[in-house]
């Protein structure tokens, strides 16, 4: 995905959150979060440019990494930095190095417990069906891939209009998008944008 004509590459997501959670390995210049970075693809408008952590190596002018943390897409930043070992990595691509990403990917998870936490729990029966429903879609793609796109246009149709009657039913309650947003485990706008289609349908 992109930001701000950025391409922003995820490391981490999880169906529960989707985007509004997804999770990054930050990387940290100076104390702190260097801009994107830039390839010479020669001439031309449309210059490519990534925050990817593996393209903060030195080259051609791109700033170095000194640090790593863990990033996520609500814009929460872990607090421990774990520094990167250049004599380990040697002159090879951060890409190729074996950078090992524990220390950021237990934060995003720590940092997921507590957007967990938070949200609204869903009833055990609904939980249950929905983990069997997966398991189903999972195994009707690999025996029948058209049967598994037909039930999940279904599902989608399903999904739409239960959606909205849902987020109907919130905006009647005069639920603030703040609310909705943490009992979601979403970002604010993104519930805001929910409600206000719900108060269009």
């Amino acid at each position: 995905m992109s930001e701000g004509g950025v391409l922003v590459e995820w490391d981490w997501w999880t169906v529960e959150f989707g985007d509004a959670h997804a999770g990054s390995v930050g990387v940290l210049v100076g104390g702190g979060e260097p801009g994107p970075v830039y390839f010479d693809v020669g001439s031309g408008s449309d210059v490519p440019s990534t925050s990817h952590w593996s393209a903060y190596d030195g080259r051609h002018g791109r700033p170095r990494a000194e640090a790593l943390r863990a990033g996520c897409a609500c814009g929460w930043r872990g607090a421990a930095e774990y520094p990167l070992d250049w004599a380990t990595v040697g002159d090879q691509p951060l890409y190729e190095a074996d950078v090992d990403l524990a220390g950021p990917l237990g934060d995003w998870n720590a940092h997921l417990s507590l957007v967990r936490d938070k949200a609204v729990p869903l009833p055990e029966p609904l939980s249950a069906l929905l983990v069997e429903i997966t398991e189903q879609l999972t195994s009707t793609t690999a025996d029948a891939p058209l049967a598994a796109l037909r039930a999940v246009g279904m599902l989608e149709r399903i999904a739409a209009r239960v959606g909205r009657e849902a987020a109907g039913a919130l905006a009647e309650d005069g639920l603030s998008a703040e609310a909705v947003a943490t009992g979601l485990g979403t970002t604010r706008s993104k519930a805001l944008v929910l409600l206000l289609a719900a108060q269009d349908r």
